[in-house]
């Protein structure tokens, strides 16, 4: 489980600054951020657009072409199931719609009680060890539903559930 920090301008501020000496800096202060905050706050956008010299509408665009950047909070649990062929074709859908009910989440959303976020990924690199995910940071791969119940569970026990 990750802990993130409470967005604060200041502490953008200085995240910024550890990347600005940086060749094409954008990607790395945007991953930085993602990293402080959990996610990609909209004041930021305009923050790092001024630093770097950039437009607004340059930095955004950043943002929003990458799958792996977030725009709103993720909750305390993340959960990416890959959707790339290779765990399509080992049954990656219907594992991602068995997830989704165990979960209570639907792809790409966060729970209502901020427990979860459930993302599709675009290729874990884990092909030969298909349907795979990753769990909190934590790569796993030959996924089955026993294994999303699994996962469900100690995410469940977490709520008290």
């Amino acid at each position: 489980m990750a802990v993130y920090e409470d967005w604060d301008t200041v502490r953008a501020a200085q995240v910024i600054e550890e990347f600005t000496h940086l060749e094409g800096a954008a990607m790395p202060i945007l991953h930085a951020v993602q990293e402080t905050f959990g996610y990609v706050p909209d004041p930021v956008i305009p923050m790092i657009a001024e630093r770097l010299n950039l437009s607004r509408a340059e930095v955004y665009g950043v943002v929003t072409f990458y799958h792996d950047f977030r725009r709103e909070p993720p909750g305390r649990h993340v959960v990416k199931l890959c959707a790339a062929e290779a765990c399509q074709s080992m049954g990656g859908k219907a594992l991602a719609a068995h997830a989704e009910a165990r979960l209570g989440v639907a792809m790409g959303e966060t729970s209502d009680d901020g427990t979860v976020t459930l993302e599709p990924i675009y290729c874990l690199g884990l092909c030969a060890c298909a349907p795979a995910a990753m769990v909190d940071g934590r790569l796993m791969g030959r996924l089955d539903e026993s294994s999303i119940d699994d996962i469900a569970a100690s995410i469940r026990n977490e709520r008290g559930a």
